[in-house]
């Protein structure tokens, strides 16, 4: 598919619909987040490929914020064989199917396998998981789901 800029995801499997906004870096150079004053809204890292073009594109949502679940929230529960939809402005979906979920530590972040090329369109989706982390306020685990385009 042309590059497109994404407009919603639906995850029909854990029932998550959002509008997304596009993400860049921080100052520290890591990937921003959508607020987590509003932790139903996903995001798109605009530095990526658009969901659809060749290449890995990257969505991210919170699992919880504001003492409430966020948009995220059942991302682990997602298996190969389940569907993501993604809007794009130029009014066509992606569709994409799961392959793999995992979880893994956020200090053992797979940079490669998350943002490196590959040869068809991928989407990938992150949040947070694991244990809570009280001092540090934040998660120890990442969620990452991988899926190709359908």
């Amino acid at each position: 598919m042309p590059p497109s800029e994404p407009t919603e995801v639906r995850i029909p499997k854990i029932g998550a619909t959002s509008s997304l906004i596009p993400l860049g870096l921080n100052p520290d150079e890591t990937i921003e987040v959508p607020p987590v004053e509003k932790p139903m809204q996903a995001g798109w890292y605009k530095l990526a490929r658009t969901p659809g073009e060749v290449g890995p594109a990257v969505l991210l949502g919170h699992v919880d914020g504001n003492r409430q679940p966020g948009i995220f929230f059942r991302l682990k529960e997602l298996v190969a064989g389940d569907e993501v939809e993604v809007s794009r402005k130029d009014g066509s979906t992606a569709r994409f199917r799961v392959h793999r979920t995992e979880q893994i530590a956020k200090n053992s972040f797979p940079t490669e396998a998350v943002y490196g090329d590959t040869r068809e369109p991928e989407l990938r989706l992150i949040t947070c998981g694991g244990s809570f982390d009280q001092a540090a306020h934040s998660y120890r685990d990442n969620i990452i789901v991988y899926a190709k385009l359908i």
